[in-house]
């Protein structure tokens, strides 16, 4: 066990997050509503409402979607998204799925259940609104039927990775955040961990990315550094430019991880995908990723960026999940308000 990692009494009980992998009953996504993500303009408003019904009409070929929609944008909705979409209503401040919405769990008898965590914007960011979106976990709960699973720990989805086997990857920066957990000890994390997700190992990774560690960033979300496709596997975003500040980033998180274990004792084995070229963008350094992908029924919905590494990331996505298509999306307008394709959408087991 290196200092990083840390495991746990598999004493929590009856619930697991599966991985992502494993059959959905749906998709879970949230439409641009006004403020941060759709932006001041109208060329604003139609690219950021294009960019994220593009990733509900490509999972809408492979398994139902639905998309929370505040009210005032539900004509637009409309017009965006295909008619195979389902759309409800529900106030919202911003639209990243995996971080307000609810985290599903499931039980040996089939059961589901989601868990509901605290929301405060990301650690109480100044920029951020989450009057609204602290309640739409809640409400998808009691909109699917399954059980409800309180939580008084300040997480977002983005903040965890499980391997569906009791391995979970999180950021140091997130979950210790004092904005978020001030009170909290790792071990007081861990513990909340393993009772709701029913992990049993618990890898720490000390940040995240760069960007993401800036001000309109997340403080360091572990869905957009690593993966874990199937138990013992991880993919690492692999940033192979010395400039980028990130280059330190990845060689420091390859050397936790590859001298870690996951819950079944094996060491990790870790594939490296390869960063975008794209160094910069108007705002500075990017931290454009492959990893930010999203798995559903037979599909990959994978991050493109009109880079020359987009083909070389969507061929290892595709080996890493076979027998699934890959499917790739421009997400640089998702990137430039903050996350990518995983942090839009949320997965609903079946």
């Amino acid at each position: 066990m290196t200092s990083a990692q840390s495991d746990v009494p598999a004493s929590a009980g009856q619930w697991r997050m599966p991985a992502e992998h494993e059959p959905h009953s749906r998709t879970w996504m949230a439409f641009p509503a006004p403020g941060y993500s759709l932006g001041d303009t109208e060329d604003d408003h139609h690219e950021a409402r294009t960019a994220w019904s593009a990733v509900a009409n490509a999972i809408v070929d492979h398994e139902p979607v639905t998309v929370v929609v505040d009210p005032t944008q539900t004509e637009h909705a409309r017009k965006y998204l295909s008619g195979a979409v389902d759309i409800v209503e529900a106030p919202l401040n911003d639209a990243w799925m995996r971080d307000i919405g609810p985290t599903f769990v499931v039980a040996d008898d089939g059961s589901v259940a989601g868990v509901d965590w605290v929301f405060n914007g990301w650690g109480g960011q100044e920029w951020a609104a989450w009057d609204r979106d602290q309640h739409i976990a809640r409400n998808i709960i009691e909109r699917t039927g399954v059980e409800l699973i309180d939580s008084d720990l300040v997480n977002e989805g983005g903040g965890i990775q499980v391997d569906g086997i009791g391995t979970v990857l999180v950021t140091e920066t997130v979950q210790l955040d004092p904005g978020r957990n001030p009170s909290l000890s790792k071990a007081d994390v861990e513990a909340e961990l393993t009772r709701t997700l029913g992990v049993s190992t618990i890898i720490w990774l000390p940040r995240g990315l760069t960007r993401d560690s800036e001000e309109f960033g997340t403080r360091g979300h572990v869905d957009i550094v690593a993966a874990m496709p199937s138990p013992g596997t991880v993919i690492l975003h692999d940033q192979r430019n010395p400039e980028h500040p990130d280059y330190v980033v990845s060689r420091q998180l390859r050397e936790l991880l590859t001298s870690a274990t996951n819950a079944a004792g094996e060491p990790l084995r870790v594939i490296d995908v390869p960063a975008p070229v794209t160094l910069t963008d108007d705002e500075g350094f990017v931290d454009y990723s492959y990893i930010n992908h999203y798995v559903a029924n037979g599909v990959v919905i994978a991050c493109s960026f009109d880079d020359a590494s987009d083909a070389e990331a969507a061929a290892i996505l595709g080996s890493v999940y076979p027998g699934r298509e890959v499917v790739t999306v421009d997400a640089r307008a998702i990137f430039a308000r903050g996350g990518g394709i995983h942090c839009i959408t949320q997965n609903q087991p079946a």
